[in-house]
């Protein structure tokens, strides 16, 4: 096997190591209503990528999101699918991922943090870890990726900030260290303290939080700060910033990069406070693209080999272009339009021509990306999640798991006449990793099993047929819930003992064979009678 230094040297030049440099790739995470695409939207404004922020559920004089670009998710109020934005402010380029919050979406979350350097967790300062916020840092601590939290909606009723700070210590089993202190909250909360650069910012509300807030700045020990803020506020205020200089909290870079410590930022992303010294904190703090392992041993980023993986693929994001579009996270090196790349899986080289810069559903041409973008190529049915293309000898980094089905029903066509378009919407969203697509063994008519991982998906598939194939569709629950991937050909399979006619010998998409179970039970039961047969969990 080849060695990564003969595959490929370092740049000399110094433009690729300068643009690695000021790269940050990020995704925001978080428990579902804390506030995560809010977020989102107010730190685009802040870039000046948006004119206006919009609304989660937007009124009628307001703009949608741009991140939530999907109806289903304007209608809810919900993110049911990861987004990519790219945008440039004070020299730093800018890719942000803005995640699914709600559990059922959990795979595409987790496959959407395989792309990134770094993340923001935002909580609710009024109730604290969650517990969808507490798995998704669980697998970014397992990733490695250094944290930053934002602690949101200070302008409502609030917890005290001290016991926010060691909830997280105690059930995340991570340090805590302030960058700012909340001044008040509810309709008391009036902006924040700057810990680190002895500035108290007072802010001002805009209709609906669509601009940036008006801020007025003073020092700690300006005479004029009890008159700007009012004297019980100011005396709170005072006392805790004593109290925290005497705890001794202190901040280590190289602490937060190892996920030992996260910085903590208070603020309210609805009424914009806090957000202005809380993005330039994340651009300082978040790391640079960082080196990727793959088979050939770990690749940094400044090599001039170019490289990437396909972590996201997804089919009819703008009408005016019905095309299948896959995200891919640039690893090292530099891409060209018309690249010509090696692509393992299929074993063969392709050309990459038609790529694009994302923001939400917006696309637009781009001649070349450095490490740490996420750029979108248009796919006709090249990539499959989870493929690596390079510019140089093959490689592959990690395969992205799909996780385990818990829910599963039939769906049926109720138009016959649209079955093309029932089938053809089916196998894309299986593609997208939306759902996975069984079929029962013996089943004469085939009628395709939908395997999900939370009931949500059974709905986003049901809106998307409807929307983007004009194909109506229902779902006929199976009372399933443990799916079981097993080696062997069909006659194998059907040779195998189950414990009970309920189980299902189904095969996925690939030809593999599935048992499908009522419940663990079952399954058991399943392994003691089949000790020769191997289960997987994950496809």
């Amino acid at each position: 096997m080849s060695s990564l230094s003969e595959l490929t040297t370092t740049t000399k030049s110094g433009t690729l190591a300068q643009e690695v440099a000021r790269h940050r790739t990020f995704a925001i995470i978080s428990h579902p209503d804390a506030g995560k695409t809010t977020l989102t939207e107010k730190l685009l404004l802040y870039v000046g990528a948006v004119e206006l922020a919009g609304a989660v559920r937007a009124r009628r004089n307001q703009r949608h999101t741009a991140s939530d670009w999907m109806a289903m998710e304007q209608e809810r109020g919900i993110s049911v699918s990861a987004t990519s934005l790219e945008m440039e402010y004070q020299g730093f380029r800018i890719n942000l991922l803005d995640t699914p919050g709600h559990q059922d979406f959990s795979e595409d979350t987790y496959r959407t943090l395989m792309a990134v350097d770094s993340a923001v967790m935002v909580i609710d300062a009024a109730k604290g870890i969650e517990p969808q916020t507490e798995k998704l840092f669980r697998v970014c601590r397992m990733r490695g990726i250094p944290i930053i939290t934002f602690i949101n909606k200070m302008d409502h009723q609030a917890r005290d900030p001290l016991d926010l700070l060691d909830e997280i210590e105690r059930n995340l089993g991570v340090a805590t260290t302030p960058f700012n202190w909340p001044i008040g909250d509810g309709p008391w909360f009036q902006g924040v303290y700057d810990l680190r650069n002895d500035r108290v910012l007072r802010y001002s509300r805009t209709a609906h939080g669509q601009r940036r807030a008006p801020v007025e700045v003073a020092g700690l020990e300006d005479p004029q700060l009890a008159k700007m803020l009012g004297d019980q506020a100011t005396l709170h205020l005072r006392e805790h910033v004593e109290l925290l200089a005497g705890a001794g909290s202190s901040f280590a870079l190289d602490s937060f990069l190892r996920g030992e410590v996260t910085p903590v930022f208070f603020g309210s992303a609805l009424n914009n406070f806090g957000l202005e010294p809380f993005l330039e904190a994340l651009l300082q703090l978040a790391p640079p693209p960082t080196p990727r392992e793959s088979n050939l041993g770990m690749v940094e980023p400044t090599h001039e080999t170019f490289t990437g993986f396909v972590f996201k693929i997804q089919a009819n994001m703008n009408p005016k272009h019905r095309d299948r579009m896959a995200f891919l996270r640039v690893c090292s090196g530099r891409f060209e339009k018309d690249i010509t790349v090696q692509h393992p899986r299929l074993g063969r080289s392709i050309r990459l021509s038609r790529a694009f810069r994302l923001f939400g559903r917006e696309r637009e041409p781009i001649e070349q990306a450095y490490p740490g973008d996420v750029i979108g190529l248009v796919s006709p049915g090249l990539f499959a999640i989870g493929d690596t293309v390079t510019s140089g000898e093959p490689l592959r980094f990690p395969q992205i798991p799909r996780f385990a089905p818990e829910n599963f029903g039939i769906i049926v066509n109720k138009d016959i006449g649209r079955y093309k378009q029932f089938h053809k919407g089916l196998r894309q969203l299986e593609e997208e990793g939306a759902a996975q697509l069984l079929h029962a063994i013996g089943d004469v008519q085939r009628q395709p099993i939908l395997a999900v991982v939370g009931e949500l998906q059974f709905d986003v598939v049901l809106a998307r047929l409807h929307g983007e194939y004009s194909v109506d569709a229902r779902i006929e629950r199976l009372p399933h819930t443990v799916a079981r991937w097993v080696e062997g050909t069909d006659d194998a399979l059907a040779c195998l003992t189950l414990p009970t006619r309920r189980s299902m010998r189904c095969t996925d998409g690939r030809g593999r064979g599935v048992l499908l179970f009522p419940s663990t039970w079952e399954l058991e039961h399943c392994r003691k009678d089949n000790p020769e047969v191997k289960f997987a969990a994950m496809a």
